[in-house]
């Protein structure tokens, strides 16, 4: 018969409980969303911690799972045991059964016992089991329905054999199942001397959910008693395939060998330990990427950036010229991809991201290893190496304190740790120096307190609205406080958050976040000192610094803002096609409500332009394309072509968006990305979630940047939907058709500017015979010798004064005009001099000298003509004599 790959263990496992009514559910991310205290989900219990303790419901009460978990930071951190022990990983997928107030320890250990003796085939004389001391229940379920002896059950007094969620809470006695490997092989049985020995292995842990345990230690049985599982992929696969070494399944050997094939060396010889470090953390990196960890100099992405480079170290140390990793993920999907789907979507994310991180760290590491060679020469045989030395080449070159150690373990010696953590203490003394002398406001010294006690925040928003977080910190006015109750306005940091901090023209998240004791509502995110802060109203109860807290950002709120976000990528990209090659991001305004794009051009859009851009963007947008994100070094995305932002400071890793695939035959075209950019901002899935684009208004924002403003999503079509409805009630008001109002409006307009033009006819007409409210006739009289008409008239214009003045002095023939219009609200003068008399009397004079008697100031034009304005017609009289004055102080002069 031949043995079962790890791949049908699994299938084998899941299927048996899918008949023994249980959900087969998917397993959750590596990043746990409901446990803010883990670092990485490292148990098959982690997603469903809400469910055994009531605070969640499903629609299923037993549930099996192949669940993805990895231990490498943190309490829970295998690392420096991978690679040299048979069973140590950083990753490994925990079987699992479950219960949430169904079954209980009478259906979950014949379950166990079925399935390992009977589906799995194990002999049974080889299997013993462990219990609580007092758990006489379990025991007796063993004796009954597997017919065990006394002594293959083995009470236990020690909390090997009994679990709790924490120091209060559900907590319950727990039966381990064991295989003997047979007396060849060196170790006693559990609780013996001799237990750490390789012949008795743990292969299944039944946890018995039944108790909650209270501050004083005292207990009372659940409600809702439930049951808990675990047992290593890995373990029992080498079981099942007659091995004893995890490394020698079927799934690592399969990475080993490809391996191997990498660095054309023996899987078995002497870089055996290398190959394993490599298969085991191949795996680990993959599925953290995947999981949408990615490396970083904190948080997760540090440990993710350790593992990788702890790999690429034994790659180097196989002899390895160029960059091995990526090109084993092609091995590893193959194996893994079809149980984790995940996998294959994320396969050229992921080679991308380890061949940018092995091809510089490849860069410095031959430098680090040489400066550690050297430091080594003519040290005391054994000694340990100096803690600055070790903090060196981290500091300098990048190495994780655990690579150095891992270096040194092969040559037998140790790191100087004391000394290690005295150097990083120094150094972030001076960092904290640094910071207050960077003349930051006061309050920013807290922020940086923070970040160096607690760590910076980890952002989970790229993948999820909805997470778990601790409360690591409260702040009001400067200051860090122990709790905030109702009606107060405070200032939040968490280790992990989905809520995104304002950056790159993106406004912050706002949402709710709630703990056991308050709920909060959120109304801003900003980004300080690496921390993402929380600017917040207590509405409920009171939090306090300490507590996990249920963090929900407001869904409608984001998708409307990432929407715009991406907006702009597409509009970026129309406006070079349109524009030209010079366009180039000035800034921008990434909104719920609107979106703000300032770029470089010289002159405004014409309409044409506007519209080809508009009508380009909706394109991409109907294409529906996914959006994609990569990580890159930025110079290798800018060889891409990516455009970044203008001003921007980029780290040693960007994130890459592309969205749409380019058509026609211009730039990009050929099936090629039409828009690339370095952006950390949060996108639609698809261009076709962005929903419709309208620009507003182009105009002039500062010297050579235009500025475009637009809606995007429900904005555009509620700005859409209003057009229609006016345009509708004018096509109402003017008895015609949606379709005929531009052409009706047209009529309109010429039949209004002919009667305006008649009716300004009939007021010059008017004024000219000096009929009714025209101030007496339009009679001349001499002023120093010189004809002089001077009127006041009402309802006439500003602007129908010259015309008035011409045909005036055409009547004279020779002489002057000063005509004064109350236009309501206001005065219009204007005067008028024959060609003859120019030389001696000014238009302009006369019109300054009137416009000063009506509240007015100034006025202008030529000699024959001008124009000014006054605010009263109290003074008409007095600046008709002040006109006046002026033609007879020049003629009698």
């Amino acid at each position: 018969m031949p043995m079962p790959t790890l791949n049908e263990i699994r299938s084998t496992f899941l299927s048996f409980f899918e008949r023994n009514d249980h959900r087969v559910v998917e397993s959750s991310p590596l990043v746990p969303r409901n446990d803010p205290t883990l670092m990485f989900t490292n148990s098959g219990m982690v997603q469903f911690k809400n469910c055994f303790t009531g605070v969640e419901h499903r629609d299923y009460v037993r549930a099996t799972t192949s669940q993805k978990c990895v231990r490498a930071g943190g309490k829970h951190n295998d690392l420096d045991n991978v690679g040299y022990t048979a069973r140590h990983h950083t990753f490994f997928e925990m079987l699992g059964n479950f219960s949430f107030g169904d079954y209980f320890k009478e259906q979950a250990i014949p379950y166990a016992w079925d399935l390992l003796t009977k589906d799995f085939g194990i002999d049974k004389s080889k299997l013993l089991v462990t219990v609580y001391h007092t758990d006489d229940e379990a025991a007796n379920i063993w004796k009954k329905y597997a017919g065990l002896s006394d002594d293959r059950i083995i009470r236990i007094k020690t909390d090997d054999n009994f679990w709790s969620m924490g120091s209060t809470g559900p907590c319950g006695p727990c039966t381990e199942i064991f295989y003997d490997h047979g007396d060849s092989i060196w170790g006693g049985p559990p609780g013996s001397a001799d237990e750490d020995g390789d012949r008795f292995i743990e292969i299944w842990n039944l946890v018995f959910m039944q108790n909650e345990r209270f501050e004083d230690g005292s207990m009372r049985a659940l409600d809702m008693q439930s049951i808990d599982t675990g047992m290593g992929l890995e373990r029992i696969g080498a079981l099942l395939q007659g091995k004893h070494d995890n490394y020698d399944t079927d799934l690592m050997r399969s990475l080993i060998e490809a391996s191997a094939h990498a660095t054309s060396q023996d899987p078995d010889g002497p870089g055996r330990v290398h190959h394993r470090v490599i298969a085991d953390h191949l795996r680990s990196t993959s599925f953290l990427m995947a999981d949408g960890v990615m490396p970083s100099n904190e948080g997760r992405g540090y440990v993710l950036r350790r593992i990788m480079r702890r790999a690429m170290r034994h790659a180097h140390m196989l002899g390895a010229k160029d960059p091995v990793m990526y090109r084993l993920v092609p091995a590893l999907v193959a194996q893994m991809g079809q149980a984790f789907p995940e996998l294959g979507r994320a396969q050229a994310m992921i080679e991308e991201t380890l061949k940018l991180e092995e091809t510089r760290f490849k860069q410095t590491l031959e430098r680090g290893l040489r400066l550690l060679d050297d430091e080594l020469t003519g040290m005391e045989e054994g000694a340990a190496l100096p803690g600055a030395t070790a903090f060196k080449l981290y500091d300098t070159y990048g190495f994780p304190l655990d690579l150095t150690q891992d270096a040194l373990r092969e040559k037998g010696r140790e790191v100087d740790t004391d000394g290690f953590d005295a150097a990083m203490a120094e150094q972030k003394a001076k960092a904290r120096a640094a910071w207050a002398g960077t003349g930051e406001a006061a309050d920013q010294a807290v922020w940086f307190d923070i970040a160096e006690e607690k760590g910076t925040t980890d952002f989970l928003g790229y993948d999820t609205e909805r997470a778990e977080g601790q409360i690591v910190a409260l702040v009001t006015e400067g200051a860090r406080v122990g709790n905030a109750a109702k009606g107060a306005s405070i200032q939040i940091v968490l280790n992990q958050t989905p809520f995104y901090a304002e950056s790159g023209g993106q406004v912050g998240d706002s949402g709710t976040l709630k703990t056991e004791s308050g709920r909060v509502r959120v109304t801003d995110t900003k980004k300080v000192a690496g921390l993402f802060v929380h600017m917040a109203v207590v509405e409920e109860g009171e939090i306090k610094a300490g507590q996990a807290a249920q963090l929900e950002v407001s869904h409608t709120r984001r998708s409307a803002i990432r929407a715009n976000h991406s907006a702009t990528h597409l509009l970026h990209e129309a406006l070079r096609g349109a524009l030209g090659e010079h366009v180039a991001q000035r800034g921008s305004l990434n909104a719920e409500d609107r979106l703000r794009f300032d770029f470089s051009h010289a002159k405004a859009l014409s309409a044409a332009e506007l519209e080809r851009v508009e009508r380009e963007v909706n394109d991409y947008i109907r294409q529906n394309a996914p959006v994609e994100t990569r990580i890159m070094a930025p110079d290798d995305a800018r060889a891409l072509g990516a455009q970044a932002l203008f001003g921007e400071k980029y780290g040693d890793e960007v994130r890459v968006v592309s969205m749409g695939q380019a058509e026609g035959s211009g730039k990009g075209a050929d099936g090629r990305t039409y828009s690339i950019e370095l952006c950390g901002g949060t996108h639609v899935r698809r261009t076709g979630d962005i929903g419709v684009f309208v620009a507003l208004a182009e105009s002039a924002s500062s010297a050579g940047v235009r500025r475009i403003e637009a809606l995007t999503g429900a904005a555009a079509f509620d700005y859409l939907s209003g057009q229609a409805a006016r345009l509708g009630q004018v096509a109402s008001d003017l008895k015609a058709r949606p379709e005929d109002v531009a052409e009706r409006v047209k009529v309109l307009m010429e039949e209004r500017r002919a009667l305006a033009n008649e009716v300004a006819q009939l007021r010059r007409e008017l004024a000219m015979s000096g009929g009714a409210g025209q101030g007496g006739g339009a009679e001349a009289r001499e002023v120093g010798g010189v004809k002089l008409i001077a009127q006041v008239l009402t309802g006439v214009q500003g602007k129908d004064l010259p015309p008035l003045i011409d045909e005036h002095k055409v009547r004279l023939g020779s002489g002057a005009v000063l005509l004064i219009a109350d236009t309501g609200g206001k005065v219009a003068v204007a005067a008028g001099v024959t060609e003859d008399l120019t030389d001696r009397i000014s238009a302009v004079e006369m019109v300054r000298a009137a416009v000063a008697e009506l509240g007015g100031k100034g006025g202008g034009g030529r000699a024959d003509m001008a124009q000014g304005g006054g605010t009263s017609m109290d003074g008409a009289e007095a600046a008709i004599a002040a006109a006046t004055g002026v033609i007879e102080g020049v003629m009698t002069s």
